[in-house]
């Protein structure tokens, strides 16, 4: 076997070893003075070995992988929660934050984020709500990866569970009927008008797949209790689309628009997301709320988006 990587970063080498299973190239890590990595301490670098002849386009990944990741962690909630997250390609902005704090926090149980990306919502709500456990589904192994470790540099790994799957073959760990909230940011760009050049990580965040929006209501579903809630954050330029896909199996539709700005040349811009939250099985009529304004006019957010945003406060829809 060769060397291909010597660090003492487990996020970073989390990240390459998905990155080389991706490719069908399995990695063994070892610590430079010891034989086995179990058992060591973080402080001692570690050696990344692959096959012989796998070490030429093991390295041409790695390589990949340094320009992809980012060594330095982002920070949310004023600190309270790190965030390990690629380089390029899809990084998170308030979508997920804004996500985390409109979703309920009664009644006390368990909560499932579909698709959560390096783990940006379901850190956010466990911040929030201490009392509820959350599961998260992520179908790329590579932010999968990125999820786990940043559960894990948060000291929330017994509240916070990682699943690697895919929504339309779902894992078995997450049974039918089995929690209070579910929450989840689909991917709200139309495959026909995605653009071709766009990073395939940053893509798979952002264009439909092979599941489109129905399926994922239709898994988010599956998964409620009886009059559990389901969150989601989405486009509204889809909003019928939505709402379609939410009839007759959802009732009680709220829907939260997110205004870009205030001030006189703002004035009739339209929302760029809305928040849209609806209970499994009850037949409650919709509402319209009036919405939050994220920016003041120079730019800088409101104190309710900051409330938010800095202090990992609940939208209250």
């Amino acid at each position: 076997m060769r060397e291909i990587l010597r660090s003492n970063d487990v996020v970073y080498l989390s990240w390459v070893s998905a990155l080389l299973a991706d490719s069908g190239i399995e990695a063994v890590i070892l610590d430079l003075h010891m034989s086995v990595m179990e058992g060591s301490i973080s402080a001692i670098p570690r050696r990344m070995m692959v096959n012989d002849d796998q070490y030429e386009e093991a390295m041409t990944l790695v390589k990949a992988a340094e320009r992809e990741f980012s060594r330095k962690p982002d920070f949310l909630l004023n600190g309270r929660v790190v965030l390990h997250q690629p380089k390029t390609g899809y990084r998170s902005a308030i979508d997920p934050v804004m996500l985390a704090a409109a979703v309920c926090e009664k009644p006390v149980g368990k909560v499932l984020d579909i698709g959560c990306g390096v783990g940006t919502a379901a850190l956010c709500y466990a911040y929030r709500v201490p009392g509820n456990r959350v599961m998260a589904l992520e179908e790329q192994p590579k932010m999968a990866a990125l999820a786990r470790e940043n559960v894990a540099a948060n000291g929330l790994d017994n509240r916070i569970t990682i699943v690697e799957g895919d929504l339309l073959d779902a894992p078995k760990v997450l049974e039918p009927g089995s929690f209070q909230h579910v929450m989840a940011n689909p991917p709200y760009v139309a495959a026909a008008q995605a653009d071709p050049s766009m990073d395939l990580v940053r893509a798979a965040s952002h264009v439909e797949g092979h599941a489109g929006l129905a399926d994922w209501i239709s898994f988010a579903h599956a998964r409620l209790v009886h009059k559990g809630s389901l969150t989601l954050i989405y486009d509204p330029r889809r909003l019928d689309e939505l709402m379609e896909a939410l009839r007759g199996s959802f009732g009680g539709v709220i829907v939260f628009p997110l205004w870009p700005s205030i001030g006189p040349e703002q004035s009739g811009k339209d929302a760029k997301r809305i928040i849209v939250q609806a209970r499994k099985g009850v037949r409650t009529p919709a509402r319209i709320c009036t919405g939050l304004v994220l920016h003041e006019a120079d730019g800088s957010y409101t104190s309710a988006a900051e409330r938010i945003l800095r202090n990992g406060e609940a939208l209250r829809l």
